[in-house]
């Protein structure tokens, strides 16, 4: 498994990390029991993951504390709570700090490595940074986080606005994004100074969506030459990513999705999510692997570059 130092946090990962949460929260949310999430859990640990992100809202944090206790000194845990409370009103400093210490209790720790603050809107971005940064800073000062990130919701969010404010700020050691093929705006909008600022990043959304589903993809692709967001004649519509997939190229779309992130000048960590052991395997092995060939990446950013099409937060 490949390692890399997670920005100015000095804390070395491995480039796979394994996202608890997602579409599927490690399975749970289609039809996988409890002890099917252990095992993948275990099962990425054992192929060379040490990085593990979860959620207080993706009710997978005591699932996640329960596998990793055997290993918990030789990963990284990271857990998000979002600023608002469940009717949308922003949640007081306090309140952040009782999450916080609840997440430790259901993760089985006395800390966690990272905490984001999660999908972090434009809007609520100068509450976090003055009434909820200091809470943070505040804990990490105890020992019970070790570092502070903020993620974005990329729905809400695709051309990373409070990312572009918040990268200017020093309070944010890592930010969650979501980059893909057919969102690459980050590398103008962000990456370039997330670099200059020594900064982590998290890649989500790298493969979900019409990535993993041929009749989705085709969908879409539909959807954007009617709106004339695409109209490049060359793209294929029926098979708009099938260039990607030849000898010494790609093994497949999904493959190609997160080889793609995995290589994208300062993007460190890409998060896969899944129950599927099988699944499992197959994605670490993709975002493990090497660059695709230079000039699929030109047609993927010739065809693509342009988008700004999300998908699920």
């Amino acid at each position: 498994m490949d390692q890399v130092v997670l920005g100015r946090t000095g804390l070395g990962v491995s480039v796979v990390g394994l996202g608890c949460g997602g579409d599927s929260h490690l399975g749970l949310d289609t039809g996988g029991t409890i002890e099917q999430a252990l095992r993948v859990i275990r099962r990425a640990s054992e192929l060379g993951v040490t990085y593990f992100d979860t959620a207080d809202e993706y009710g997978t944090e005591e699932i996640v504390g329960r596998a990793l206790a055997p290993v918990r000194d030789e990963v990284v845990i990271s857990t998000k709570s979002k600023p608002l409370r469940a009717d949308g009103s922003l949640l007081s400093a306090t309140e952040l700090q009782e999450n916080i210490h609840e997440s430790l209790r259901r993760l089985q720790t006395d800390h966690v490595e990272l905490f984001f603050l999660h999908m972090v809107r434009q809007r609520n971005y100068q509450y976090c940074l003055d009434e909820l940064l200091p809470v943070l800073n505040d804990l990490v000062a105890a020992g019970t986080i070790g570092h502070i990130g903020i993620t974005e919701g990329s729905r809400s969010d695709p051309v990373h606005s409070m990312l572009v404010n918040a990268v200017e700020d020093d309070a944010w050691e890592v930010m969650m994004l979501a980059f893909n093929p057919f969102n690459q705006s980050a590398r103008q909008l962000l990456l370039t100074r997330a670099i200059h600022k020594k900064i982590g990043i998290d890649v989500m959304c790298a493969a979900r969506g019409p990535f993993s589903h041929p009749d989705e993809m085709r969908s879409v692709i539909a959807s954007l030459f009617a709106s004339g967001a695409l109209s490049d004649t060359a793209i294929d519509r029926e098979d708009p990513l099938g260039f990607v997939i030849h000898h010494g190229g790609a093994a497949s779309v999904i493959d190609a999705a997160y080889r793609y992130a995995r290589h994208e000048p300062g993007c460190h960590v890409v998060l896969t999510g899944t129950g599927n052991l099988a699944h499992l395997e197959q994605n670490i092995v993709s975002i493990n692997s090497g660059p695709l060939p230079t000039a699929d990446v030109a047609l993927l950013e010739r065809y693509f570059g342009s988008l700004q099409r999300t998908t699920k937060d």
